[in-house]
């Protein structure tokens, strides 16, 4: 843990992507096709289900179903642990695909560098 501090202030800060700023690689760099990510759930059904403005994201829907279940399960909240999971297990695949596009655009950027380096030395 913390690998990625270490590149990004100390050996490779020309190389590393800032997380807060646009990648600077299309998506569709080095893929024939490539499915975009949707939300499913739409801004109304968050507007109705009060989503916290920081939780809307590609895992809204299941918040829904899981806020909706402990609404209606209460007080035995524990009734919830399918809908729990769901949202859980969405939230860490997020999470993972987040982090493989922070790799690719670290590697894309990596290789960007090679390549300029071999064209001023050739």
């Amino acid at each position: 843990m913390g690998a990625h501090l270490v590149r990004r202030y100390i050996t490779e800060p020309d190389t590393e992507p800032d997380p807060r700023k646009k990648f600077e690689f299309d998506p569709e760099f080095g893929f024939d096709e490539r499915k975009e990510r949707e939300m499913v759930a739409t801004q109304e059904q968050m507007n109705m289900a009060q989503v916290p403005v920081g939780q809307r994201d590609y895992c809204a829907h299941y918040l829904i179903k899981f806020m909706k279940c402990k609404r209606d399960n209460w007080p035995n909240i524990f009734a919830c642990k399918h809908e729990r999971h769901d949202w859980d297990y969405c939230q860490h695949q997020d999470y993972v695909m987040r982090m493989k596009e922070y790799e690719r655009e670290r590697r894309l950027q990596l290789r960007k560098k090679r390549t300029e380096a071999q064209a001023e030395a050739a």
